[in-house]
């Protein structure tokens, strides 16, 4: 047997091998699916590969959403009670524990979440706003209204200068965008350029809740509850491209697949699956998944989707190739919310 630099070839192909597999079985291991349970108040934290709950966190009354870290050490979850709640809990996913429940007022009803540039951004839907925290000070840092009725759900680029939410009572999307000024002419000695948001509002349907931003940044669909009508806005003009009387009546979310190919929209009236090619505008595919569909999740390493049938009590996998359900999880009742969180 040849010994290279007192390694066998034999051991030295192993560790080669390692590299190539024992890596991204480590990274898939340090990734968990976090879902919420509404009615047991609980953070169910899941091992993507086994299915199986590994830890559940409580969590307060009414909780809708959540979003982790971008080092997927901390969850925030939204406490939202129909926007009379005022509460954004704070949960250690390294030790599996709470750290604390914010107080949000005067700010009410947080709801939809993310995170991006190093903050968290969150609707207080009971406040017609948006508002920011920043874990580096504990505290809400920023916030600018809406003046829109039901500012749902939330979407922010990366770089956190463009701010998304739907309106479900107005039918609007609002497209916050942050603008930088330069100093009025003459400008006193010393003054700097100053920022700024400015709002556009986009007429859509009234009803329109959930939606997404496609992967290229170019689009973003929403369809609504009351209507059934998809709104396709183009983002770069920031207008209504198009609208599809699709019919998905008791629309709740919708996502883009990782390729931007298709577009999943849930029902919870109907507890059906829409599915619809993002070039053709056509539906390819229904899916009964139940009583009534709610959150999606999309995993990109996985190839499959999550769909949380709230009034089943469960939540699907869903095969993005073959578009069929392949199997199922318990995280308790009326699971909702759902996110990725990667160490």
């Amino acid at each position: 047997m040849q010994i290279i630099k007192g390694l066998t070839v034999s051991c030295f192909l192993g560790l080669s091998l390692c590299s190539l597999t024992d890596c991204s079985a480590q990274a898939t291991a340090h990734r968990s699916l976090l879902a919420l349970s509404k009615t047991d108040h609980m953070l169910a934290i899941v091992d993507p590969v086994t299915l199986k709950v590994t830890a559940r966190i409580p969590v307060g009354e009414d909780p809708h959403e959540v979003i982790a870290s971008s080092d997927g050490k901390t969850a925030y979850v939204t406490i939202y009670g129909g926007g009379s709640f005022h509460e954004l809990d704070i949960i250690d996913l390294v030790s599996q524990k709470p750290i604390t429940n914010l107080d949000t007022r005067p700010l009410y009803g947080p709801h939809g979440i993310t995170f991006a540039n190093g903050k968290a951004y969150l609707t207080a839907e009971g406040s017609k706003a948006v508002v920011s925290y920043d874990p580096a000070t504990g505290k809400l840092d920023w916030s600018m209204g809406t003046g829109q009725d039901r500012t749902h759900m939330i979407y922010v680029t990366p770089n956190a200068k463009k701010i998304y939410t739907t309106n479900v009572a107005s039918g609007t999307v609002s497209i916050l965008t942050d603008t930088i000024l330069q100093p009025n002419q003459p400008a006193p000695p010393g003054a700097k350029p100053r920022e700024t948001w400015t709002q556009t509002i986009i007429p859509t349907a009234v009803g329109s809740e959930g939606f997404d931003v496609s992967p290229d940044g170019l689009q973003l669909w929403t369809a609504s509850s009351q209507t059934g009508v998809i709104s396709i806005i183009d983002l770069t003009a920031k207008k209504l491209a198009q609208q599809l009387d699709a019919k998905t009546l008791g629309a709740n979310r919708l996502k883009f697949t990782p390729d931007g190919k298709q577009v999943f929209i849930t029902s919870l009236s109907t507890g059906i699956l829409y599915i619809y090619d993002t070039q053709s505008h056509k539906e390819i595919k229904k899916i009964q998944t139940g009583h009534g569909a709610a959150g999606i999740l999309m995993d990109p390493e996985g190839n499959r989707a999550f769909v949380a049938c709230s009034n089943d009590n469960n939540i699907l996998v869903v095969d993005l190739k073959s578009l069929t359900v392949t199997g199922h999880l318990d995280v308790g009742g009326v699971p909702d919310g759902m996110a990725w969180a990667a160490r």
